[in-house]
């Protein structure tokens, strides 16, 4: 894409996953050292092989988002191997399906716990390493266009990303006039494996292309799935310099299917 990353340090969450990954991969190709946060020990050592085999400058660090003692450490680890972080691009999430009067508690806790107080713990160990330096940043957060558009079975996954993306926007008009910019990408149907666990037979990915109108829901205007790499591509955007004036912005990227709420 052709950002000047070259020289930045980013740390993104979410790394051994489909968005995370993608985003991670784009990062390093642009010349930034990448600090790959995940629970998942052996997709970051994946994703080192992987990037090495590039020339690509990655580093995994496990932590869980959920643990502010853990993101302390492994923000606190990336600073120490590879310097201050200019970039933090959160995409750690779950997602646990079902009607909301099914949602149990545990469902309830966890999906928040991951989806918003997982990028309160991050972007605020970030961001105020940020601030302390008074070099500025970038910082976006990875939400999903079920934050503003209902869906059937979603009622605690829309409801955290509102939440994260509500606290994404606040924290941009705080950290504004430290130079530091906070925005949010919503995606849409993504090829990834979030999205094929909610297919229950071949005919899922029919649902989610074309709509479901007894579920209202629309289908996707362009006609195809994103790729991992479209979001990634929304992600290195709003990081760059080419986004130097864009703040507390939310971009859906989601081929029409929100009919560009």
């Amino acid at each position: 894409m052709g950002t000047g990353n070259s020289g930045k340090v980013a740390l993104v969450t979410g790394a051994a996953g489909g968005i995370g990954q993608a985003v991670v991969l784009a990062l390093a190709a642009a010349g930034t050292s990448v600090a790959a946060v995940d629970l998942d020990t052996v997709g970051l050592r994946e994703l080192e092989r992987q990037a090495t085999g590039k020339g690509l400058t990655v580093t995994g660090f496990t932590a869980d988002v959920t643990s502010a003692t853990q993101v302390e450490a492994a923000v606190t680890g990336a600073e120490e191997r590879l310097g201050p972080i200019g970039q933090l691009v959160s995409a750690a999430g779950v997602l646990r399906a079902a009607p909301a009067l099914s949602l149990t508690e545990d469902d309830w806790e966890q999906t928040f716990a991951v989806n918003a107080t997982g990028v309160f713990h991050v972007s605020s160990a970030v961001a105020r390493r940020m601030v302390e330096r008074g070099s500025g940043g970038s910082i976006v957060i990875v939400t999903s266009n079920a934050a503003s558009v209902p869906r059937m079975h979603m009622a605690a996954y829309g409801a955290s990303k509102a939440a994260a993306a509500a606290y994404t926007k606040n924290l941009g008009l705080e950290l504004a006039r430290h130079g530091i910019r906070c925005n949010v990408v919503g995606p849409g149907s993504t090829d990834t494996a979030m999205l094929r666990s909610l297919w229950h037979d071949e005919t899922g990915s029919e649902g989610s292309l074309n709509g479901v109108p007894s579920e209202y829901r629309v289908g996707i205007p362009l006609g195809r799935f994103a790729t991992p790499e479209n979001i990634a591509d929304a992600v290195e955007f709003l990081l760059s310099d080419h986004a130097s004036h864009i703040t507390m912005h939310d971009l859906f990227v989601d081929g029409g299917a929100a009919l560009g709420r």
